[in-house]
C-alpha cells in the first residue's frame, strides 16, 4: 500500500506491506518525489508502532465506555448549550498537524462557517505560524516559494535554526548529495554546534534571537557592494519609502556574538554564489521575533533576485506532516479558509460557498490566547484533536490549569491515556496512521495520500466523521459526507470558488475527481516547482513587499535566571512520544532527557557529566541528566521536548518556556527563556528492568523506556531506597542487600524465566544496562551472573548506539575504523552498514573518523 509518513513535513512516501493484522514491513517508496525511497529512522521503524498498546478503543464519558451515539449526543448538546448561553466565542477547537486535510477541513468549516467563531487553532501555531505571517506580509499569500529540487541546483545552502541531519534526515541526504555532486557550499546558523553544524563549511553560532541583525547586515553588505538585483527590485518588488535609509546599522559581530571574520566569510559566500537556498526551521519560527526573522531572510532574497529561479529562494521547512494542509484549509485561527482572510468580501465568499447560516466575524484566539482564555473562564467548552497540549504548550502548568478550569473538555485521540486526556469529560477513539484515509501536504506544497492498510480497531473512527456527526446533531446541514473523497472534492472546489487567479492555491482542477481517482491519486504539487517564476505575487499590484524589520535586543535575563534555555527535538523521537515511544529501537538513542551544558557552565554551576540537575525558569522546574558538551554556547542550556508524565518525573520541558510570543504570528518563543540550573544530588540511584511496564516509581527522579525485551526504568532519590523494591513483580526472588553500603540487587524469575531485576547503590558501581536488559525472558538465567550484573564471559561492549537503523554502537564503529583502516563515512557504511539507511547518524560517524579523514 502506498501511503505517506506521519512524522515531519518532508512528506516521504512509504510502502507498507501488511504481514499480519497489526504488523507490516515498511520501506520507502522509490517513486515518491519527496524521498525517492529514502526514509529516516522514525519512518523506517513505523512497523514497531502500529500495535494496539495503549490504544483508546471505545468512546468514553468519564471512566465509562459508551456507544458513539451517546458520546456524540453529549458533545453536541454541551457545545450547543454553551453557545446558546454564552455565545459562539465561548467554545473552541484545538487541532493538530497530525490530522489529515479532510479532518481539518470539516473542523474549520463547522467552527468558522456554522458555529460562527474563529476559535479554531492548531499546534502548528507552535511550530511554523511565524513563517505563515512572514509569507503573507511579503507575498500576499502563504506560499512557500521553493521546492526540494532547488536544493539539488543550489550552489550555496544556508540552514538557519535547523538541525536538518536530525530533524529532516531525508532532506539532509539531498543536501549531502548536492555537496558531493556539485560542490555546494553549506552554512549553518545555529547557537548550537549540532551534528548538522559539524558538517558545514561555515558554522555561525550566533547568540539566540540575533538572526535579524545578521541578515539585515548581509542585506546592507549586498547593497554596499552593488550586488542587489536592480531590475528585479524595480519590476517585481515594492520597497517601502525610506526602507534603505531606515535600515539599522549595527555591529553584527558584536550583536551576534561571533567573530568578525566569520561574519565576513558568510557575506563573501553569499556574494559569490547567486544560486542560494536559505532553508529555515524552528530556530527561526519559535521566537518572539520569528516573523521578523522570516521577513529578514525573504528581504535578502527579494533584493538580490534570488527567488523564482532554479536553485534559489527562501524555504521554510515545516515540522509536522500536515502543517501545510492545515494552513490550506484554514486550520489556523488567523486565516479563514483556502488562503482567504477576513475581509467582508472573503467572508461573504466563504459563506456563499458553504451555504452556511453564519460566518465568523474575524480571527479567533491563537493557541496561547485560547488557553489563557480557558484559564480565565472565557472558553467553556473545547474539543482537542490529535495533540497533547498539557505537555507541548509553553508554560504547560498554565495549560493544565486551563484544562482543569474548563467545564467541558473533549479529546479525540488514538491513545487512551495522555497528559491531556486526564482532563477530558469525553474521549473519542480516533484512527491512527495505517488506518485512516486522506491527504497531507508537505513542505514543498506536494499533496500525497495517506492510505489505511489495517482495519480500524475497536470503535475507532475517522476524525472527520466524528466532527461531521456532531455538526449534524447540532442541526447543521452540509455535513453529509460519504467518505474523505467527498471532502477533498469540496475543499478543492472551494479553493477555486470566485478565485479567478487571485490566490495561487487553486485545486479546482481536482474538484471533479471520482472515488477511484482519489483512491489512486498520485502525489502532485500545487503552484509548480517555483511558483513565482512566471506569475505575479499575490498582492494587489502583483509585487512582493520588502518588510522593514529591525533587531530588538532581548535581554530579560535576571540575576536569579542568568542562563538562556533552548528546547528542541531528538533524532529518533517525535513530539510527546505517543507513537515513537512504542518503538524499542527508536528508544535506544536517548534513553533519558538530557540537559546539555558547556564545560565552563558546568564547572561554574557544579555540574558533572552523567549527574542530575534541576533546570528552573520563572514558570517551573524539572530534573534532567547532565550532558557536558562544547557544542553548547557558554551560558546556554538545551533540553528535549519529548518527555511526559507518562514517561518521566523529570524532563518536563513544557513546564519551562514562557508564554511570550511573536506579536504578528502569536508563536511562542520556545528557544530563548531565562533560566538557571543547580545540581540535584540524590542519596541513591539505580535502575529496574521488567518484562511488563512497571507502575510509576515513588522516588524523586525516574524515567521509563521501552526495550526490545521489556522496560528499563532509571531511578534516583533520597531517604529509604528499599521502597523501590515494591516495584518488583511477584515470583521467585533472589536478592542481595547491603544496608551499610546502600546496595540492593534483586532478580525475579517466573517459571524459570527472568521477569525483573533491580539494582540500587548509594555510590558508584551500578552495572551496565544492555546485557541485563537482554536477559529479560531468558530461561534459566544464572542468578550469580544476574546479581553480579554481567555475564561470566561478557560479550564485546558495543558502546552507545550511533546507528539505530542497524543497531550499531560507537565502539563497534571505532573498532571497524581502526581494524579495517576505514577512511570515510561511505567506507564505514560499506563495512558495517552504519549510516547507509536514513543517514541521520552520518555526521556522528564522521566525528569518529580521524580528524584529517573526517571530510574525506
Amino acid at each position: 500500500m502506498r501511503t505517506t509518513c506521519p512524522y515531519c513535513g518532508v512528506g516521504c512516501g512509504v510502502l507498507a506491506t501488511p504481514t499480519a493484522a497489526r504488523s507490516a514491513t515498511i520501506k520507502g517508496d522509490p517513486d515518491h518525489p519527496a524521498n525517492f525511497g529514502r526514509l529516516c529512522s522514525k519512518g523506517t521503524h513505523l512497523g514497531e508502532t502500529i500495535g494496539l498498546d495503549g490504544r483508546l478503543l471505545a468512546p468514553m464519558i468519564g471512566a465509562k465506555a459508551v456507544g458513539w451515539d451517546e458520546a456524540l449526543d453529549r458533545v453536541a448538546s454541551r457545545f450547543a448549550a454553551t453557545i446558546a448561553e454564552h455565545g459562539p466565542d465561548s467554545v473552541a477547537f484545538y487541532a493538530s498537524g497530525q490530522m489529515l486535510t479532510e479532518d481539518y477541513y470539516v473542523a474549520n468549516k463547522l467552527m468558522k462557517g456554522f458555529i460562527g467563531t474563529g476559535n479554531i487553532d492548531t499546534n502548528s501555531r507552535l511550530c511554523m505560524s511565524s513563517a505563515v505571517a512572514a509569507h503573507i506580509r511579503a507575498f500576499g499569500e502563504d506560499v512557500v516559494p521553493c521546492s526540494y529540487d532547488a536544493l539539488d541546483a543550489a550552489d550555496l545552502i544556508i540552514l538557519v535554526g535547523s538541525n536538518t541531519a536530525w530533524c529532516h534526515p531525508v532532506i539532509w541526504q539531498r543536501i549531502e548529495a548536492a555537496r558531493k555532486a556539485r560542490g555546494t557550499k553549506l552554512v549553518v546558523i545555529d547557537p548550537r554546534r549540532t551534528e548538522t553544524a559539524d558538517c558545514a563549511d561555515l558554522h555561525l553560532a550566533i547568540a539566540p534571537d540575533t538572526d535579524v541583525a545578521l541578515f539585515n547586515g548581509l542585506l546592507l553588505e549586498m547593497r554596499g557592494t552593488w550586488r542587489l538585483d536592480g531590475r528585479f527590485l524595480a519590476e517585481r518588488v515594492e520597497v517601502p519609502e525610506g526602507f534603505w535609509k531606515d535600515l539599522p546599522r549595527v555591529d553584527v559581530a558584536r550583536t551576534c556574538g561571533i567573530a568578525a571574520e566569520d561574519v565576513q566569510a558568510f557575506y563573501d559566500l553569499f556574494a559569490e554564489h547567486p544560486r542560494t537556498v536559505t532553508l529555515f526551521s524552528q530556530g527561526v519560527n519559535q521566537s518572539t521575533s520569528g516573523t521578523d526573522k522570516g521577513n529578514a531572510i525573504i528581504n535578502l532574497h527579494l533584493a538580490t533576485g534570488r527567488i523564482g529561479k532554479l536553485g534559489a529562494g527562501p524555504f521554510s521547512i515545516t515540522g509536522q506532516p500536515n502543517a501545510m494542509g492545515g494552513r490550506e484549509v484554514g486550520g489556523l485561527a488567523s486565516t479563514l479558509a483556502a488562503h482567504m482572510g477576513f475581509s467582508d468580501i472573503e467572508r461573504g465568499r466563504a459563506q456563499r460557498f458553504w451555504r452556511s447560516p453564519t460566518i465568523c466575524p474575524g480571527p479567533g484566539l491563537k493557541a496561547v490566547d485560547m488557553f489563557e482564555a480557558m484559564a480565565r473562564g472565557k472558553i467553556k467548552a473545547v474539543w482537542i484533536m490529535a495533540t497533547n497540549p498539557a505537555v507541548s504548550m509553553p508554560d504547560a502548568r498554565m495549560a493544565r490549569v486551563a484544562l482543569a478550569n474548563c467545564p467541558f473538555v473533549v479529546v479525540s485521540d488514538c491513545i487512551a491515556n495522555t497528559d491531556t486526556a486526564v482532563y477530558a469529560q469525553v474521549k473519542l477513539p480516533a484512527l491512527a496512521w495505517g488506518e485512516k484515509h486522506g491527504t497531507v501536504t508537505n513542505s514543498e506544497r506536494r499533496i500525497s495520500r495517506q492510505r489505511g492498510f489495517m482495519a480500524a480497531p475497536g470503535e475507532a473512527r475517522a476524525d472527520w466523521w466524528a466532527i461531521a456527526e456532531v455538526a449534524k446533531r447540532m442541526g447543521f446541514d452540509g455535513f453529509d459526507y460519504a467518505g474523505p473523497a467527498d471532502i477533498f472534492r469540496e475543499f478543492a472546489a472551494q479553493t477555486g470558488f470566485e478565485n479567478d487567479g487571485a490566490r495561487l492555491l487553486d485545486l479546482s482542477a481536482h474538484a471533479a475527481i471520482d472515488d477511484a481517482g482519489y483512491d489512486g491519486m498520485a502525489p502532485f504539487q500545487w503552484g509548480g516547482a517555483s511558483p513565482f517564476e512566471h506569475r505575479p505575487f499575490t498582492t494587489a499590484n502583483g509585487k512582493a513587499r520588502m518588510i522593514a524589520v529591525r533587531h530588538t535586543p532581548r535581554d530579560d535575563a535576571t540575576r536569579a535566571l542568568p542562563l538562556r534555555l533552548n528546547t528542541g527535538r531528538y533524532r529518533d523521537q517525535w513530539h510527546t512520544m505517543t507513537r515513537t515511544g512504542l518503538s524499542p529501537t527508536l528508544s535506544q538513542h536517548r534513553r533519558e532527557p538530557l540537559v546539555e551544558v558547556h564545560p565552563e557552565t558546568a564547572q561554574s554551576y557544579g555540574l558533572v557529566e552523567g549527574g542530575l540537575a534541576r533546570v528552573a525558569t520563572e514558570h517551573g522546574s524539572s530534573v534532567y541528566r547532565v550532558a557536558v558538551t562544547p557544542a553548547q554556547r557558554r551560558r546556554d542550556l538545551f533540553v528535549p521536548i519529548h518527555w511526559t508524565d507518562r514517561t518521566s518525573s523529570g524532563g518536563r520541558t513544557g513546564l519551562l518556556p514562557s508564554t511570550l510570543r511573536d506579536p504578528h504570528s502569536g508563536q511562542p518563543g520556545f528557544k530563548n527563556t531565562p533560566a538557571t540550573i543547580t545540581p540535584y544530588k540524590p542519596e541513591w540511584s539505580g535502575f529496574l528492568i521488567t518484562r511488563e511496564r512497571p507502575s510509576a516509581p515513588d522516588c524523586a527522579y525516574w524515567t521509563v523506556v521501552r526495550t526490545a525485551h521489556g522496560w528499563l526504568t532509571e531511578i534516583a532519590g533520597r531517604g529509604d531506597a528499599t521502597v523501590v523494591t515494591a516495584l518488583l513483580p511477584m515470583g521467585e526472588r533472589a536478592e542481595m542487600i547491603d544496608v551499610r553500603r546502600g546496595v540492593i540487587r534483586a532478580a525475579v524469575t517466573v517459571g524459570g524465566a527472568l521477569h525483573a531485576a533491580l539494582f540500587v547503590s548509594r555510590g558508584p558501581g551500578l552495572p551496565p544496562r544492555d546485557w541485563l536488559v537482554a536477559q529479560l525472558g531468558a530461561d534459566d538465567p544464572s542468578v550469580t551472573e544476574l546479581l553480579a550484573g554481567r555475564a561470566a564471559t561478557p560479550a564485546p561492549d558495543r558502546g552507545p548506539i550511533v546507528c539505530v537503523c542497524f543497531d550499531v554502537g560507537m565502539k563497534t564503529i571505532l573498532a571497524a575504523i581502526t581494524e579495517r583502516a576505514l577512511v570515510s563515512v561511505e567506507a564505514v557504511g560499506a563495512a558495517i552498514n552504519a549510516g547507509t539507511n536514513c543517514g541521520s547518524c552520518r555526521p556522528a560517524i564522521a566525528k569518529l573518523l580521524p580528524k584529517e579523514l573526517s571530510h574525506a
